[in-house]
């Protein structure tokens, strides 16, 4: 068993959170380059929190630009030990209307312009992404919602585009043809990433829009998907802070925690020294365990 550290991936308008104790600001430099910013940390009851802003306070990041490698790897040195990631996303489905949260469980990974993996020549690895989400996480974070009073759907398919325009109508059409229910720009490589860095992750999607395919109704404008946010993210604060106050006293251990168990396939007497440098925080218990069996 050991303590809740929560890390929080969201926008600008959710960190003001309410009742969160000796909040500061830090900045925590990584091997992978920039993050987004600093995190902001604090106490809710006995639960550390540590929160970070995707693109950015006032948002100067496009999707394509966020240094996600830097971030997951920022909250890993932070000593997070789960993280729930909150974004805004379009619907792909009429019965997932603006101002709904899906607790995501699924993902089709359609970007093409992001670093996706920690590891690479020099020291590989194969991480399994079967099921993508963490279960417990996902649960709680679920509960948490309806206690804030928002209509919470637990289950869906992310589609995560490379962005930043949105879909094509013809896009919009074929992504729904493949079963996915919201589409977004944020959440991949992310969720790869939270594995390889042994961090259970959960995905909550605001809706903000209708994706194109509803053809019924004018194209989504950034002024609309603002709107919904700031309606939301009184709700999306309330539900953080929810979540920390109903995490068990003490955590007990995730599978995921050891998600690198298996998946290094390169022989410690081959590894890069400086790529097991740079992967000291994301990888290190992996790494140590390794090296220890091969001697």
């Amino acid at each position: 068993m050991t303590a809740w550290v929560l890390g929080v991936i969201g926008g600008s308008g959710i960190y003001d959170i309410e009742g969160l104790a000796n909040a500061q600001w830090t900045r925590i430099d990584s091997p992978f380059g920039a993050p987004s910013d600093a995190v902001l940390t604090g106490d809710i009851g006995p639960v550390r929190l540590v929160f970070l802003p995707r693109h950015g306070r006032g948002h100067p990041l496009p999707p394509s630009s966020v240094n996600a490698r830097a971030n997951i790897d920022v909250l890993k040195r932070a000593g997070c030990t789960d993280v729930l990631a909150l974004s805004a996303v379009g619907s792909l489905r009429e019965s997932l209307a603006p101002g709904d949260f899906v607790v995501v469980d699924q993902f089709i990974d359609r970007t093409f312009a992001r670093e996706k993996s920690f590891f690479g020549p020099g020291l590989a690895a194969h991480v399994s992404m079967a099921h993508p989400v963490c279960p417990r996480l996902s649960t709680l974070a679920a509960e948490a919602g309806r206690a804030a009073g928002v209509r919470i759907v637990e289950g869906g398919c992310y589609l995560a585009m490379e962005g930043p325009q949105f879909s094509t109508l013809a896009e919009s059409t074929l992504y729904r043809s493949w079963g996915c229910d919201v589409i977004g720009m944020t959440n991949m490589p992310e969720a790869k990433l939270a594995r390889e860095a042994e961090l259970p992750y959960a995905s909550l999607a605001m809706v903000t829009d209708y994706d194109c395919w509803r053809e019924a109704v004018a194209p989504v404008e950034v002024s609309h998907i603002q709107a919904v946010l700031a309606a939301n993210a009184g709700a999306a604060r309330d539900l953080v802070g929810r979540l920390a106050r109903s995490l068990p006293a003490a955590r007990a251990a995730s599978p995921i925690d050891r998600a690198l168990d298996g998946a290094l396939i390169t022989a410690p007497d081959a590894w890069e020294p400086a790529m097991v440098e740079r992967l000291s925080a994301v990888a290190g218990r992996a790494l140590g365990l390794a090296r220890t069996h091969a001697l």
